[in-house]
């Protein structure tokens, strides 16, 4: 990117982007979507975590379940004035209908696009629906990349006025094979990722693991990290996400310490709170994204006790 900030990779300049930038620690969070046509359903959910979010994740049928579409929730956030990340799962759309997409979302003031393989149908609640998997994630990436930076689609056409779009990964840092997971980074980096979002880390030595590997690689300066922090209301809960969700590595250290706890919700908010803090202190980390399904008034909550929005100091 050239000093006056055009060029390649250089986006719309939303805000999440020019957190990043800047050095700042950066907050997103995970907007659940609703099962309504109804947008007030959107905003009542956003409100909380306009608060204290650089940006707002618009779910895309996570688990494979169907709920309000993605492109519908964020094209009701930059209405709203929010800035939202458009994620795009690779699982429902081919590649024409996904150019098509993220071409309109674009127009509609969508900066932020997170690429998503997406969760397999025979994880949801219409197993019976046609998987379409014309891209992976990476695939995704290049595509899109293409179309920002030089212009023009997938088919070579020339684009009139391509998208300026900020790119978004997952990853996974906290599952085997664990030595895997920073050279998996680093092909979505090289196919165009600007930022990452982690999945749910629950165990530190696990993640201060992969950041090691990370930074021997250099990743962490050529994309921007983004720490995955997630709300256990119960062991319960914890217990049926490790058995049931895919990618989720829950220790039972924390599924005990939620078990022998008076309040299991009040500690797991200070689970979250405490992980905030630990992976702020991680070179390579610049920002944290807070995911708490169907709780997003908690969210504005942890993050304000954790302390993070008071030290937002320059992390590289």
């Amino acid at each position: 990117m050239t000093a006056d900030g055009t060029g390649p990779g250089f986006a719309a300049g939303g805000r999440l982007e020019r957190v990043l930038r800047s050095g700042r620690f950066a907050i997103t969070a995970e907007l659940n979507p609703p099962d309504s046509a109804d947008p007030e359903d959107v905003y009542e959910a956003a409100r909380p975590l306009g608060e204290i979010a650089d940006a707002v994740n618009a779910t895309d049928a996570s688990g494979a379940n169907c709920h309000m579409s993605s492109l519908g929730i964020s094209a009701l956030l930059v209405r709203a004035g929010y800035g939202p990340v458009l994620q795009v799962s690779c699982r429902d759309r081919n590649r024409i209908a996904i150019q098509g997409d993220v071409l309109g979302a674009s127009a509609l003031g969508v900066q932020n696009v997170l690429c998503l393989t997406g969760d397999d149908v025979s994880a949801g609640d219409q197993p019976g629906a046609r998987p379409v998997f014309d891209f992976d994630s990476i695939s995704l990436l290049r595509t899109l990349k293409t179309m920002r930076d030089d212009g023009v689609f997938l088919s070579g056409r020339k684009i009139t006025h391509p998208p300026k779009l900020f790119l978004g990964a997952a990853e996974n840092p906290c599952v085997d094979p664990l030595d895997w997971r920073a050279e998996r980074l680093a092909k979505k980096v090289a196919a165009g990722a600007d930022f990452i979002q982690t999945n749910l880390i629950f165990d530190l030595p696990r993640f201060e693991r992969f950041m090691t590997r990370v930074r021997e690689l250099g990743l962490h300066e050529r994309c921007y990290i983004l720490a995955g922090i997630g709300l256990l209301p119960s062991a319960k809960t914890a217990r049926w996400m490790r058995a049931r969700v895919p990618g989720i590595h829950i220790p039972d250290a924390v599924i005990d310490r939620l078990e022998g706890a008076s309040d299991p919700a009040e500690e797991g908010k200070l689970i979250c709170i405490e992980l905030i803090r630990a992976v702020r202190d991680i070179t390579g980390v610049s920002g944290v994204h807070v995911m708490a399904y169907r709780r997003e008034h908690q969210v504005s909550e942890i993050v304000l006790r954790s302390g993070i929005l008071d030290r937002r100091r320059i992390t590289r």
